[in-house]
């Protein structure tokens, strides 16, 4: 009887190292709003994000198109309304996001993600 206890717990414990393990490699989902609060501006769902898979989801709230970049990586072109997703391994550090529409930047359309 003992040997199951024992045997029990030794699989409930390699269940909880896998789930974590699992969890620890799913990727972080960020969603990025384009446009809004102004024209010129992104709102991001979260401004820090754990180093690994990030997936970033861009809807074009604003009028004019826009685009996202971020780690040498970006979208295509945005018209008002469309969305897209952007996946990208990001490891420990500070990123500059932005939008690569001349003047939009320098316009303001630009921030920094923090990656731990």
């Amino acid at each position: 009887m003992r040997r199951y206890v024992v045997l029990a717990a030794v699989v409930l414990g390699v269940l909880a190292i896998g789930a974590g393990a699992i969890s620890a490699m799913a990727a972080t989902s960020v969603s990025v709003t384009a446009g809004k609060p102004s024209e010129l501006r992104f709102k991001l769902s979260k401004s820090t994000v754990t180093h690994g898979t990030v997936t970033f989801t861009i809807k074009n709230s604003g009028t004019l198109a826009h685009d996202f970049k971020i780690a040498g990586k970006r979208t295509k072109l945005l018209k008002r309304g469309k969305s897209t997703t952007l996946t990208v391994t990001l490891k420990k550090g500070t990123y500059t996001y932005i939008c690569t529409v001349p003047g939009h930047s320098t316009g303001g359309m630009k921030g920094k993600l923090t990656v731990r």
